[in-house]
């Protein structure tokens, strides 16, 4: 089976968040909530409190496939500060597994150089933060194992992208009609 960790800092996106989870569980992929400030519970953007399922310092990062971003102010930035969390991604990045950011999180990445000569989206207004990177203006960009999305309003698309990823295209396609997201 595989294993997603979305990780969450005070302040993050909620719809961004919690899109992901919902779509990966109901395709059977293991995701797991994470706080990095390891509490039993984050509080997002929009005052919506939501319960992890584990602290930063509980996880094994050998038994994630994937790491995943949210996006949203300051959760963004309580994100790229927790340096547990970027040795992560950047090991994860040398070691071609899939990252992925939405909305304000990829600018993560491109502070971090992972975007260098890759196509890469971001929040509108945004995109001198991926340094380095090719800016596109589409819902989901995949360069390689990195996967960027713009924002809220695209959020099903990236958890597809990612599911599609991870599984297959068949069952990102067969969601996408389950949801009523394609018509």
């Amino acid at each position: 089976m595989k294993k997603v960790g979305v990780f969450f800092g005070t302040g993050f996106e909620e719809i961004e968040a919690l899109t992901v989870v919902d779509l990966l569980r109901r395709v059977d992929v293991e995701t797991v909530c994470v706080s990095i400030d390891n509490h039993k519970q984050v509080m997002g953007a929009h005052d919506i409190n939501v319960d992890m399922d584990a602290g930063i310092d509980e996880i094994d990062f050998n038994t994630l496939d994937m790491i995943v971003c949210p996006g949203g102010m300051p959760g963004t930035k309580n994100l790229e500060a927790c340096e547990k969390l970027t040795q992560q991604i950047k090991k994860f990045y040398d070691n071609g597994k899939l990252i992925g950011a939405i909305c304000a999180a990829p600018m993560i990445f491109g502070h971090m150089g992972l975007l260098k000569e890759r196509e890469a989206c971001i929040y509108p207004g945004m995109e001198e933060e991926l340094v380095g990177a090719k800016i596109v203006y589409d819902e989901v960009v995949q360069s390689e194992h990195v996967i960027t999305s713009r924002g809220m309003g695209t959020a099903i698309a990236f958890g597809l992208k990612i599911i599609e990823n991870l599984l297959d295209k068949d069952t990102a396609d067969s969601l996408g009609g389950k949801i009523v997201y394609y018509k």
